[in-house]
């Protein structure tokens, strides 16, 4: 290959890979071991086996897999090859990742033995011209499908000679909704590589801890410590008590949650006895940030929290730094940082102007990293992407030092009779009183289409929150329009597929 030929992310990751073959790069859940270079070679023979099997450059190929290496590698091998990758996420029901399947024009499935136990269901929505197993089935056969890994065996270890270029097509990542069919966001080959160069998790040697989707972020992070020669740790989901054990025990230096996982480790009766000192970047983000458990997480875990803003449609957008998380904004929220070099951010009002600094308004931002669109539906596209501008959808001001806040999503805004109700602003007030634990705040709308703010709650060990009580503080605090007007106790607030607070599951459960 020319020096001037382009080289993609999954080529970056398998070439530092391959460089250094002895070190040990990813431990699986069960603690075991693989080095670099068995990694490299055993996804260098799957990717020729891929291309064998006709795979190529717009071909699609989608993962029906879990938090094992050979997730990880069959990304890698199917980017190698030229396909585009799609993930689909375990906590979706079969219909709606049959949707999903049959919309990419999938060309085959790969399946680990993680969700070998749910691919038969999925299978009998849709149909796909090949599907295949990363290693045998749990009963050691074939049921489901050839063993992909197996039939590679015999495969040089080396790149298949498949030239990609930057417009080339390496994914199509959906959002995480539980029901409907999630937008498809469409990423190129060239939009990807630009992670590569990310602020974030480009420390000497660094040991990522990954305990949430691999086919999320933490996939994510999972490339950048790999190429920078680090380790990747597996486990299979995110527990917190699990989470610390490992931490602990593979002196792990880094890992991603989203802000509602971070409340859990707080909360968690092991967290005082934790060997937390090799612990170097606690990387959270994905959804607004309780302050006040913010500022507990940086007493408990010291100066080592880093915010980041960003979305599947345009990457990263802002980093908040450890020591920058001193700054606190008017409504009292912590910052999501300053946007990142080569990322433009404006906030604009609903008539499409920008709005002073101070102002809350619409997120707009203007980038290299933005998405290609979304996967065929060119209207969307065209409504979200304005004169290379992406309207995100978010809610959020900058301050006076060029900070960026943000207040909430569009969509979860609750329009009440005489104002409107920002959930964040009433779950980061709720967290604070002494009943309640954890919490969602989301609109209901009644038969009048009047929405009513509503709230559920995970109540604090050994309390029990009330109504009543809820609402004079919210309104002594915030107002009468912010006060909740219904309780709903819980014992854990559900999460979409990528771990936020799902509030459409919330609603449809209080509709009956």
């Amino acid at each position: 290959m020319s020096d001037g030929e382009f080289v993609s992310g999954p080529a970056l990751v398998l070439r530092s890979l391959a460089a250094d073959p002895d070190r040990r790069a990813i431990v699986d859940a069960d603690g075991v071991g693989i080095t670099a270079g068995e990694f490299a070679a055993a996804t260098y023979r799957l990717a020729q086996e891929l291309v064998a099997r006709g795979v190529t450059v717009g071909s699609t190929v989608t993962l029906m897999t879990g938090n094992t290496p050979e997730a990880l590698s069959a990304r890698y091998a199917a980017g190698l090859a030229g396909a585009r990758v799609v993930n689909l996420y375990d906590g979706m029901s079969a219909p709606v990742l049959a949707e999903i399947v049959s919309s990419v024009d999938t060309a085959v499935i790969l399946v680990d033995a993680e969700r070998y136990a749910g691919a038969p269901e999925l299978l009998r929505h849709v149909e796909v011209p090949t599907v295949l197993t990363l290693g045998p089935g749990p009963d050691g056969g074939g049921t489901l499908g050839e063993d992909v890994i197996a039939a590679s065996a015999h495969r040089p270890a080396g790149p298949p000679d498949v030239r990609i270029g930057p417009d080339d097509d390496i994914s199509i990542r959906h959002t995480g909704g539980t029901t409907g069919i999630p937008k498809g966001i469409l990423t190129r080959h060239g939009t990807y590589r630009l992670i590569f160069d990310d602020p974030v998790g480009n420390e000497e040697a660094p040991r990522l801890l990954a305990a949430t989707p691999l086919a999320h972020l933490a996939g994510v992070f999972s490339d950048l410590v790999l190429y920078h020669g680090g380790l990747v740790v597996l486990l299979r989901s995110f527990e917190p008590g699990a989470v610390l054990s490992a931490v602990e025990r593979e002196r792990i230096t880094e890992f991603w949650v989203l802000p509602a996982l971070l409340h859990q480790l707080l909360d968690h009766p092991a967290l005082a006895r934790t060997d937390l000192s090799s612990v170097r970047q606690i990387i959270y983000g994905g959804s607004a940030a309780s302050p006040t458990r913010i500022r507990e997480a940086m007493k408990v875990f010291g100066p080592v929290l880093v915010g980041v803003y960003g979305m599947s449609e345009a990457q990263m957008i802002s980093v908040l730094t450890p020591p920058e998380h001193a700054r606190i904004g008017s409504g009292g929220q912590v910052p999501v940082g300053r946007p990142v070099p080569n990322v433009e951010v404006v906030i604009r009002g609903l008539d499409g102007k920008e709005v002073p600094t101070g102002e809350q308004g619409e997120i707009h931002l203007r980038s290299d990293a933005i998405m290609a669109g979304y996967w065929k539906q060119p209207e969307l596209t065209a409504k979200v992407i304005q004169d290379g501008w992406l309207n995100t959808g978010d809610v959020g001001y900058f301050d006076e030092d060029g900070y960026l806040y943000l207040s909430d999503r569009v969509k979860d805004l609750i329009i009440v009779v005489g104002g409107h109700v920002y959930p964040s602003e009433v779950e980061d007030l709720l967290v604070t009183h002494p009943t309640v634990a954890r919490c969602a705040v989301f609109g209901v709308r009644d038969d009048q289409e009047t929405e009513h703010v509503h709230v559920a709650v995970v109540p604090a060990a050994g309390r029990q929150p009330h109504l009543d009580e809820l609402r004079a503080f919210v309104t002594e605090q915030k107002g009468r329009i912010f006060a909740p007007e219904a309780l709903h106790l819980v014992d854990e607030i559900p999460l979409t597929p990528v771990g936020k607070p799902d509030k459409k599951r919330l609603r449809e459960a209080v509709a009956g």
